[in-house]
C-alpha cells in the first residue's frame, strides 16, 4: 500500500486532466503531476534518502506542496509538516525531534534551518535541478508504514509527533467520499488553510478522485481571493477552522453575496457555536458539513452532514446543530469514565475512538503512546456526552473544565449562551482559583466594534439561558483573544493573565 499509487492511477487513466492551479493559472496536469513526482522521488533516492526517511516540509502554501508530498511517498519516505507560522526555532525543533534527513522551504518562511542532509528553497534552481533525473517506480510500502509524521500544535509544552500510517491516511481519504461529500473530476479544493494540516491531507481524497487542487496565489487565505475563485474555478470546496468561516460569512455579509461558486465548506479543527454555524447557513446556504477528529485520528472521529444541518423540521435539531454529528464509517466513539468503562447516555465523560485512521502511536514517546491509546482506543482528552441517536456533542477538552463550589461547569456552555448577546463579537470562558468556591467562573469578552457591552447585559442574557450557578463572576474585556497557529484559543494564556493579575 502506498498512497503514491492514487497518483499514478489517475495519471495513467486521465494523464490530460487539469490537477494542479495556482490561482486561475494551470500548473500542470495529472500526468505531468505524477510525471514530476517520480522524477523527483529518483532524485531523493539517488541521494541516499531510503525508505522511511523523514522529510520535512516547511513552507507556506505553495504549488510544490502537493508534488512534494506525493514524491516522499513515491520513493517510500514520510513527510513532516510544518506550520508555516511557527517560529524558526519551534520549526528547528521539531526537524531535530523528527530525525528528518532533508528539508523542503520557502525562504520566507524557512531560511536559516538546518538538518543533516540538505535544505532545499522550492523557489531556486536547486529544487529545479531535482527533476533532471530518471524517474522511479513507486516504492512498495506497507499499510502500517510512516506516511506523515505530524507535529501537534503543543500549547501546553512541547509537541508531539503524531505518527500517521498509509492505512491511516487511506482509511481517511475513503471516508471523505462516504461521510463528508462526494467529489469527482469537475470539483476543485482550494487550499486557503495551511497545507500541513487538514487542508493538505484533504490532497489524499481529492486526488483519488481526479479532481482540481488550487492554491491561492497568495499563499494563504485571504476571503476576497477565495470568493473570487469561486466565482472563477467553480464547484470549489475547501476545509477551514471556524475563525476561517467566521471571515468568509464576514465577507460574504459585507459585500452582499451568497455561496455561489462554492461547493462544499468542511470545518473543524475548534468549536464551532451554534449561532454562527445558522449565521453561516442563513448568508452562503447549504454547503456546510462539520467534522470532528485530532491529528490523532486526522479528520476523523464523527461528521455532522448537510442533510443535517438543513433538517430543520427534526424535533432536535437545535441540539443536532450543536453537536459533532455521528461516528464516521470506519470508527466505533464511546464516552467513558476515567477508567475507560462506557457511560451511559447523556452523561459526560471522555470521548474515546476505536479504528482504522487511530494512530500508530507517537514519534519516540512510548509513554505518552501508553497513555493515549489503551485496548485499541484513543483518549482523546475531549469531554462530550452521546444522545439515543448517536449524536456526539462536546462540551471542552477534559483539562478546560470548571469546578466550582464542587459543581462542573463546561466553558463552552457558557461561551454559547454569551454569544447570544447583541455586541458580542467573540469569548473565551476559563477557570480562576478562589479561596471560597476553588474556582470561579471568567469571561473574556471581546464586544464588536463600535459596540459597547456592559456586565449587566451579559449576565441577564446568560440567566435567561442557563443556570444561575453558571454565570460568570467576572467578566475581562479584551480587544482580541489570544490564539495559536491553528485558530485556538490559548486558555493557558487567558489563565496566565489572571494568575498574573492576581498575584
Amino acid at each position: 500500500m502506498n498512497l503514491a499509487n492514487t497518483l499514478r492511477r489517475i495519471s495513467l487513466g486521465d494523464p490530460q486532466r487539469p490537477a494542479l492551479y495556482e490561482g486561475t493559472r494551470l500548473v500542470c496536469t495529472y500526468g505531468e503531476l505524477a510525471a514530476r513526482a517520480a522524477r523527483l522521488a529518483g532524485a531523493l533516492r539517488a541521494q541516499g534518502l531510503v525508505a522511511g526517511d523523514r522529510v520535512l516540509v516547511f513552507m507556506r502554501n505553495h504549488p510544490a506542496y502537493l508534488e512534494l508530498m506525493y514524491a516522499c511517498w513515491w520513493a517510500g519516505l514520510a513527510v513532516v509538516p510544518v506550520n508555516a507560522k511557527l517560529h524558526l526555532r519551534e520549526a528547528q525543533w521539531i526537524a531535530e525531534h523528527a530525525q528528518a534527513r532533508w528539508a523542503f522551504v520557502t525562504a520566507d518562511v524557512g531560511a536559516g534551518l538546518v538538518v543533516p542532509g540538505r535544505c532545499i528553497d522550492v523557489e531556486t534552481a536547486h529544487y529545479a535541478a531535482l527533476f533532471g533525473g530518471a524517474a522511479v517506480e513507486v516504492q512498495h510500502r506497507g499499510p502500517d508504514d510512516l506516511a506523515w509524521l505530524f507535529y501537534t500544535s503543543g500549547t501546553t509544552g512541547k509537541p508531539k509527533g503524531v505518527m500517521l500510517t498509509h492505512r491511516n491516511l487511506a482509511t481517511m481519504g475513503l471516508t471523505y467520499f462516504v461521510d463528508v461529500d462526494a467529489v469527482d473530476a469537475r470539483d476543485a479544493i482550494v487550499y486557503g488553510a495551511p497545507m500541513s494540516h487538514g487542508a493538505g491531507l484533504y490532497a489524499i481524497p481529492h486526488v483519488m478522485a481526479g479532481a482540481r487542487h488550487v492554491v491561492p496565489a497568495s499563499g494563504g487565505f485571504d476571503a476576497a481571493e477565495i470568493f473570487s475563485l469561486a466565482r472563477s474555478v467553480g464547484r470549489l470546496s475547501m476545509f477551514a477552522a471556524p475563525t476561517i468561516v467566521k471571515r468568509l460569512v464576514d465577507h460574504a455579509e459585507a459585500h452582499a453575496l451568497g455561496g455561489e461558486g462554492f461547493k462544499t465548506i468542511v470545518y473543524g479543527g475548534a468549536p464551532m457555536y451554534a449561532e454562527d454555524i445558522k449565521r453561516a447557513l442563513r448568508v452562503m446556504g447549504p454547503r456546510f458539513v462539520q467534522i470532528y477528529g485530532q491529528g490523532e485520528t486526522p479528520m476523523v472521529a464523527t461528521a455532522l452532514s448537510r442533510a443535517h444541518l438543513q433538517d430543520t423540521g427534526h424535533p432536535r435539531h437545535a441540539q443536532r446543530v450543536a453537536s459533532v454529528g455521528v461516528a464516521q464509517t470506519p470508527v466505533e466513539v464511546r464516552v467513558a469514565d476515567p477508567e475507560g468503562r462506557t457511560l451511559p447516555l447523556g452523561e459526560i465523560g471522555e470521548v474515546l475512538v476505536r479504528g482504522d485512521t487511530v494512530m500508530a502511536g507517537y514519534w519516540r514517546d512510548e509513554a505518552a503512546t501508553a497513555a493515549a491509546v489503551r485496548d485499541g482506543w484513543l483518549f482523546t482528552g475531549d469531554m462530550g456526552c452521546l444522545d439515543a441517536d448517536g449524536f456526539l456533542t462536546l462540551k471542552d477538552r477534559s483539562k478546560d473544565l470548571v469546578i466550582s463550589g464542587g459543581s462542573n461547569i463546561y466553558p463552552r456552555e457558557v461561551e454559547e449562551a454569551l454569544l447570544l448577546a447583541p455586541g458580542v463579537a467573540e469569548v473565551s470562558v476559563v477557570g480562576a482559583p478562589d479561596p471560597d468556591w476553588g474556582e470561579v467562573v471568567v469571561a473574556f469578552v471581546v464586544a464588536e466594534s463600535g459596540r459597547a457591552v456592559t456586565p449587566a447585559e451579559l449576565d441577564a442574557v446568560c440567566l435567561r439561558h442557563i443556570a444561575r450557578f453558571k454565570r460568570p463572576k467576572r467578566y475581562e474585556f479584551v480587544d482580541s483573544l489570544p490564539k495559536n497557529n491553528y485558530g485556538k484559543v490559548l486558555k493557558t494564556q487567558l489563565r496566565a493573565r489572571l494568575k498574573e493579575k492576581q498575584e
